[in-house]
């Protein structure tokens, strides 16, 4: 029996956003193929571990632990950080507490592998080697300096944009610097992949995209007309393609089909859309069911202009059969056909033209979504993408 800790960024359950959907996928494939999974994870004011939420079967399967680590962002180190070049991204990750449950848990258990969700993580791989012989792979669920930096150029305040395009920067030089750090990378998308290779990387580097439980789903009424987007809105991508789809593309489907009606759900949702009056938009902020929602909903809308990785929120939307009008970006990382499985625009023209052909037409609408449901089935199960890990995982132990 393989045996595994899981370093994660953030509590894996419950999972309230995609980042720790992703995790508790790869918890949930790893312990479905009988391996042992340890979860140790960092926990902040922003996401707190939530005992109460989580099955007593879920901690004792993974014995989870968390530690406190205070992710605030703090004047005086981020200005120093700025001086320095260094990525005040990871230096707020550091902790001495983290460490020291660290080094209690690789004195106290042997692990054939250590799983690290995130290259935030990476200052503790040194740790890891001292304490442990295990072989060190890291998650990496987006290229993360390629976000800050398209969201840098998309910002209109120059000021704000000069400091993100430092954060971009200072954040590649770290990620490119100590990706060799690791015996093993597992990117989830090839287009990850191949930037690391790019760059430079000759650790091996395998792509797994993220996988659902393909279990049913209790049935739920469809709303007709409908059309939804759900994501953790405290990430600057959400707060970008939401207003994108606001102020570009909602008043032209608004006045083409002015009985269709646009729910925008999700965690964090920021006061100037919560407290807005829109016609034909519903602001619910966070939902507590998010797949009662998504299957509640007709249309799964996800104007994404910036970001790298897998977007989750469309993998689960289509695996119970929902049409997904997107962009390219938020397409990027699966495997896709245009017009059969997903629908891809990229111009606030193209994208209303879309939304209003899935309103107009039941047959194409319903025809598309099963496709999307066929695709996920068979590529993104979390069983299978499970086995795959654990093959790259022998592969390393191997060497």
């Amino acid at each position: 029996m393989m045996k595994i800790l899981q370093l994660c960024n953030k509590p894996p359950y419950p999972s309230v956003d995609g980042g720790t959907m992703a995790m508790n996928s790869i918890t949930q494939g790893l312990l479905s193929q009988g391996c042992e999974v340890k979860v140790l994870t960092v926990e902040t004011d922003k996401h707190p571990v939530r005992r109460e939420l989580i099955p007593s079967e879920y901690l004792e399967q993974t014995g989870m632990e968390s530690v406190y680590v205070d992710l605030a962002v703090k004047a005086l180190p981020a200005a120093f950080a700025l001086l320095c070049g260094e990525s005040y991204h990871v230096k707020r990750y550091v902790s001495e507490a983290f460490a020291a449950k660290l080094r209690e848990v690789l004195e106290k258990e042997q692990f054939d592998i250590v799983h690290v969700e995130s290259i935030f993580l990476t200052p503790y791989v040194p740790l890891i080697r001292k304490y442990s012989d295990a072989k060190v792979i890291l998650r990496a669920h987006n290229v993360e300096h390629l976000i800050w930096k398209r969201v840098a150029q998309s910002c209109p305040n120059l000021l704000k944009r000069w400091y993100l395009k430092h954060l971009s920067l200072s954040l590649r030089a770290y990620e490119l610097e100590h990706i060799g750090d690791y015996d093993g990378i597992v990117c989830i998308t090839r287009n990850d992949a191949d930037t690391f290779r790019q760059a430079g990387c000759r650790k091996p580097i395998a792509s797994i995209p993220f996988g659902v439980d393909s279990g049913e789903l209790p049935s739920v009424e469809v709303e007709p007309d409908s059309l939804f987007h759900i994501g953790a809105m405290d990430w600057l991508p959400n707060q970008e393609s939401i207003r994108w789809l606001l102020e570009e593309v909602w008043p032209v489907v608004h006045r083409e089909v002015p009985q269709a009606k646009l729910y925008l759900a999700g965690r964090k949702m920021p006061a100037q859309w919560m407290n807005a009056t829109i016609e034909g938009v519903s602001v619910i902020g966070e939902v507590p069911d998010a797949m009662y929602f998504i299957g509640s909903k007709k249309i799964n809308v996800v104007p994404l202009l910036s970001g790298s990785g897998i977007r989750v929120k469309i993998i689960e939307a289509m695996s119970i059969g929902k049409t997904v009008v997107t962009t390219t970006v938020g397409a990027q990382g699966i495997d896709y056909i245009d017009g059969e499985n997903i629908l891809i625009a990229d111009t606030p023209e193209e994208f209303a033209r879309q939304i209003k052909r899935c309103l107009e037409d039941d047959a194409f609408c319903n025809r598309v979504g099963e496709a999307a449901a066929r695709l996920v089935a068979d590529q993104y199960d979390e069983r299978k993408l499970a086995v795959q890990l654990i093959d790259f995982y022998n592969k390393r132990l191997e060497i």
